[in-house]
């Protein structure tokens, strides 16, 4: 049974391709990292309504045609004969066509993520040498999950990362969701959820506040060390960096897997 993941972490130019045709991939990115841009063509498709749009997607993309359908919009399956036009209908709202645009606009390249994601996981594989590199692309939704895992393909929603001050954002979300949902928290996402997938909340965890804390401090640590940045910083955090500094013969793993008592004192 597949497996969803997609919640906001922590808290927790259209690409006119010459006669339609447009690549799945953008120039291939460093240590085999490429975002593959699905986001233009379903873009294309729901703007203008072209069919051969759609044909592309379904070609070149069913996996995350079927999973952004039935899963993240639910709007019903992918093989229904009506699915394709309540798809098309469904964003024909006003403020969705002008997140279509706004979207484009602000990701016509995303060669600075790319990067970042290709030297993240690049560390991350070091640390982590049987964790494989998800195929990686970008798609639009309707403001709802911002990371989706989904059978080894990892999916990036960039309506959800359109800065602090986006107009809809400002209406509909506190001043704390807003602040992660900008350009530089797609990598961290990415690796955050990612490694949930990996790393699920303990089931003596999931009705606990401080459990669920504590188990997401050691993922955002993981996150912290491979980005290079201090993307997360609290006390639970800081209690991580503690014990792994003290215990230098733990793996990341190691730690992933050690009970919370061991590390939180």
């Amino acid at each position: 049974m597949r497996k969803t993941y997609g919640i906001l972490f922590f808290m927790m130019l259209l690409c006119f391709g010459c006669q339609w045709q447009l690549k799945p991939n953008d120039d291939d990115g460093p240590a085999n990292i490429s975002i593959a841009r699905y986001d233009r063509i379903e873009s294309l498709y729901l703007t203008t309504g072209d069919y051969s749009a759609l044909q592309q997607m379904n070609t070149y993309f069913p996996m995350q045609t079927r999973t952004l359908i039935e899963d993240v919009l639910h709007i019903g399956k992918v093989d229904d004969p009506e699915t394709n036009s309540r798809f098309l209908h469904f964003f024909q709202d006003s403020t969705l066509q002008r997140m279509l645009i706004d979207v484009q606009q602000q990701y016509a390249d995303m060669d600075d993520v790319n990067e970042e994601l290709a030297s993240a996981f690049e560390r991350l594989q070091d640390e982590m040498p049987g964790l494989d590199i998800p195929h990686i692309y970008a798609q639009i939704g309707s403001f709802d999950q911002s990371i989706i895992v989904a059978d080894g393909a990892l999916g990036i929603s960039l309506d959800k990362y359109l800065g602090a001050d986006y107009p809809f954002y400002q209406q509909n979300y506190s001043d704390d969701q807003r602040r992660v949902m900008e350009r530089s928290m797609i990598v961290p996402d990415c690796l955050g959820f990612y490694l949930l997938s990996f790393y699920p909340m303990p089931r003596d965890m999931v009705g606990s506040q401080e459990g669920r804390d504590q188990h997401m401090s050691k993922i955002q640590w993981v996150v912290n060390e491979v980005t290079g940045r201090r993307v997360f910083d609290n006390d639970l955090i800081a209690a991580v960096d503690h014990y792994m500094k003290n215990n230098k013969d733990k793996s990341f793993d190691d730690m992933l897997r050690s009970g919370s008592k061991t590390i939180f004192k």
